[in-house]
Parts: C-alpha cells; sequence; structure tokens
C-alpha cells in the first residue's frame, strides 16, 4: 500500500496504530467487516515507501476487495505485491541478519532489494525483489526448508493466521490478538470498532484461540479446513476448524483453533472424521489475562 493518504486510510481501517508505528518497527493487525468480523490477520511494516501487510496468499482475493472498498475516496494505492518472501530460522538467524542489511539495530530493516522484518527470537521474514531473493538463496550455506516448517513455528509460538476458510468468522479477541498486542483500544475509529471495543469492555468475548496436539490416521490436506469435535461427556459435539496444521512424520500433528474460552484444560477433541484420534489442549506462549 502507497499513496499520500497511505497513513491515514489504513488508520481507519485496521485494529492496530498505524499512526504510531515508527520505521523500525512491526505490528500485527487486523481488518474487520462492520460487525468486527476477522477479514485478514497480518504483520504491518514499511516496506519500500509504503506499508506491507503480510498474510497468507489464501483469502488475499477478498482481503484485497474488501480493504479497497473506500479507496476511491483517498490517494492511495492497494494491490497485491510481486515481491518474494523468504523466511530465516534458527539460534544463527539475526547473526546471519546482520550480514545482509545495511541498518543493525531494529526489528524492521532495509536489505538491498526490499525489507527484513524480526518475527520473533529466531524468526526473520524477507520481503525481496525476485533477483535479489534469488541471489540471497544460492549464497546461502543454510539448510533449506519449505513453507510448512515457518507454519509450524506459527503455530508453536501461538500466531493468528486467517485463510479463505476462515474469513469473516471470528473476531480480533477470539483469535488472541489482544495479547500479541494487534489492537490499540485507544486510537481513532475504524471498521468493525465498536463491536471489537465491547468485546474489551463488556466482557462479550466468549472464544480464544489455543494450541491443540494430535493424531492423525491419513493425511491431513492443508487446503482443507479439517473439523475437530471436543468430547462432552460420552458424547462428541462440533468444535470447530482447525486455522493451521503441521504434521509430524510420526502421525503425531500440531494446529491451532478457536474454542470457547471456558473450556477446561484437559478437554479432549479429536479429527470428525477420524473419530479415533484424539487431540488435547496445550499451554500458550503468552497470557490472556486483559491485566497482564
Amino acid at each position: 500500500m502507497f499513496g499520500d493518504d497511505q497513513t491515514s486510510y489504513l488508520q481507519g481501517q485496521v485494529t492496530c496504530d498505524v499512526a504510531a508505528l515508527g520505521t523500525q518497527q512491526a505490528s500485527l493487525g487486523a481488518h474487520c467487516d462492520p460487525k468486527g468480523k476477522v477479514w485478514s490477520i497480518f504483520r504491518l511494516f514499511h516496506h519500500n515507501g509504503g506499508y506491507a501487510l503480510f498474510q497468507p496468499l489464501s483469502g488475499i482475493e477478498t482481503e484485497l476487495k474488501e480493504i479497497k472498498k473506500y479507496a476511491i475516496f483517498s490517494k492511495v494505492t492497494i494491490e497485491q505485491s510481486q515481491d518474494v518472501t523468504l523466511g530465516v530460522m534458527g539460534a544463527q538467524a539475526e547473526q546471519w541478519i546482520q550480514t545482509v542489511t545495511t541498518d543493525t539495530e531494529g526489528d524492521v530493516r532495509s536489505i538491498e532489494g526490499g525489507t527484513a522484518v524480526k518475527v520473533s527470537a529466531q524468526r526473520w521474514l524477507l520481503l525481496l525483489t525476485a533477483d535479489k531473493a534469488q541471489r540471497l538463496m544460492e549464497n546461502f550455506d543454510g539448510t533449506l526448508v519449505t513453507e510448512a516448517l515457518w507454519t509450524r513455528f506459527d503455530i508453536e509460538e501461538a500466531v493468528p493466521m486467517i485463510t479463505e476458510h476462515s474469513q469473516n468468522t471470528h473476531i480480533p479477541q477470539a483469535l488472541n490478538l489482544q495479547a500479541l498486542h494487534g489492537i490499540n483500544f485507544n486510537k481513532g475509529c475504524y471498521t468493525g470498532q465498536e463491536t471489537v471495543a465491547r468485546a474489551k469492555f463488556r466482557g462479550t468475548n466468549k472464544r480464544a484461540m489455543y494450541i491443540v496436539a494430535g493424531t492423525f490416521n491419513t493425511s491431513l490436506e492443508s487446503a482443507e479446513p479439517i473439523t475437530m469435535e471436543r468430547a462432552v461427556g460420552d458424547n462428541w459435539r462440533s468444535a470447530s476448524t482447525l486455522l493451521a496444521h503441521y504434521c509430524f512424520n510420526d502421525n503425531n500433528a500440531i494446529g491451532l483453533i478457536v474454542l470457547p474460552n471456558n473450556l477446561e484444560a484437559d478437554t479432549v477433541l479429536r479429527i470428525a472424521d477420524q473419530p479415533d484420534t484424539r487431540w488435547t489442549i496445550q499451554p500458550l506462549p503468552y497470557s490472556l489475562d486483559d491485566n497482564e
């Protein structure tokens, strides 16, 4: 996104405080419909003189249509980037980043051909031109892995993600966005703000996102929604669908799912079409307590 009105336009569309975002900072945020249901969750940062909203490719078509609805009234251009995304992971990730960035400090740094963004202690996201990405990969002496491993760490760090199957379903707090500083409750109006504010100040939100882990019998297709059920006494009831999942080689898997936030921690779940599987809720790496 770029243009003379880029900051003011985006400020009126998303949950995070765009106007306060420094050039060396990144923030999670959400874009909602007027009822507060999330179209997309993104990582926002300054990029090539504008803003990048990094999010899963699945669902981008719908998200672009929704976020561009009122752009005709502002001096702003919103389009899908043609840059290439690379992820750098591992104990030496930041050390390697120091060798390729022109800045040595900050969570967002300039790099030849684009931008490097710190995601967590051992993960960096690179948004680059195709030529620069190719040159970096040719000169990289680490291990090349697939995107699935990045998803695994997103799950383990409980970073919410929205794909086409989960768009327009949950409010931001049901995706733990407040715990990840992706909602600013003091900024001006934005689309869906009334619902988001009510969920906080009136306590109307009754759901949260959890990490779950369990077994699978047959391959879990990444493109299809995986429906889960939860045990209620001797019976099973529909729970929700996984927002994301990662399968290990030993028929174990992990995933993210939105569930009622008053469930017992020992609630048992299963994959709906694999009834002999068993999944359990895992601890989150952050607190959902509003007072912390």
